[in-house]
């Protein structure tokens, strides 16, 4: 364990996927939302299977026990993958990212419904100011809902809450596959179906990208595969209750990515509300720490007595 490395690579990581996320924006206006997909999985394998063989094996790495689990997370996340990314076309890359802090906050209610995980009430009510903050983060956008699914903000706002959501759903997916499968089968075959999915689009009418573009496509991919290995890392290196907050760092290289690059400046409601979720989501994660160090002791005291 090395939590300063730890810490580090999951800034790192923050920062990694937000310029894949600002690659997207760039090119979202000019390509189908699929191809970008597509390209954005394919070229991803390419550092994850190095970063495989460096570890010492693909093929071992790759083994699975629960293909269904698997097509289960990839048909969700890749919904979610495709929301996210069209919503890229209509939002300010740092409210697009905002609203997506709606994830951790739904996988509490999910994981008390569909795992029966028991959720008390201080998480309840941190869940419950977190959903406040993003309907005040989505009240800029509220006064379009009337013109329908007609693009535009208020659309982007949908579907990227939309894919908030799905992203919960691919987070339990993901809870119950690490029962019994390995990291790199999980994020191999979620980029496998990913893929798959964003070319079958291609009948749609994908556009052949310029040489600038295709450059664009390609580091799009491998800072999304550089990005899951870094996670991952961190996690290696540190506790999740201490790496996990970190994760909202992305605001802050979004709205700076944002300004500088799309001369964007978020609404003073989206700040609000996007601190409001944080401050919720950090306070979940330190109580599902205080929980674990509770329910250690109490194993460790359990023990004590049976010997």
């Amino acid at each position: 364990m090395s939590p300063l490395l730890g810490i580090c690579l999951k800034l790192f990581s923050a920062l990694v996927f937000t310029l894949m996320s600002a690659g997207v924006k760039s090119i979202a206006g000019r390509y189908p939302t699929g191809e970008i997909v597509f390209v954005r999985s394919f070229f991803a394998l390419i550092p994850l299977l190095i970063w495989l063989a460096w570890q010492g094996g693909v093929v071992a790495s790759l083994k699975t026990s629960n293909l269904r689990g698997h097509l289960k997370r990839g048909v969700i996340g890749s919904t979610g993958m495709f929301c996210g990314f069209a919503s890229l076309q209509f939002l300010p890359l740092s409210d697009s990212v905002a609203i997506g802090y709606a994830a951790p906050l739904a996988v509490v209610v999910l994981a008390a419904v569909i795992l029966k995980e028991r959720v008390r009430i201080y998480r309840w009510s941190a869940v419950t100011i977190g959903f406040v903050g993003v309907l005040i983060m989505l009240s800029p956008y509220i006064s379009g809902v009337g013109k329908g699914l007609a693009p535009g903000p208020a659309f982007g706002a949908a579907i990227g809450l939309a894919g908030a959501c799905c992203s919960a759903f691919a987070s339990i997916e993901v809870r119950q596959l690490t029962r019994s499968e390995g990291t790199g089968a999980i994020v191999f075959y979620f980029m496998l179906m990913t893929s798959a999915l964003g070319l079958s689009t291609a009948m749609f009418g994908w556009h052949m990208p310029n040489l600038q573009d295709a450059a664009m496509m390609l580091a799009i991919g491998i800072l999304g595969g550089l990005g899951q290995i870094f996670l991952v890392q961190a996690y290696r290196y540190g506790d999740a209750s201490l790496i996990a907050p970190f994760e909202y760092s992305t605001m802050l290289w979004a709205v700076a990515i944002g300004w500088f690059v799309f001369g964007d400046w978020p609404a003073t409601a989206v700040l609000i509300g996007a601190a409001i979720v944080i401050t919720s989501g950090i306070y979940v994660i330190l109580r599902e720490q205080q929980l674990g160090l509770l329910r250690r002791e109490q194993r460790e005291v359990g023990s004590t007595r049976t010997t």
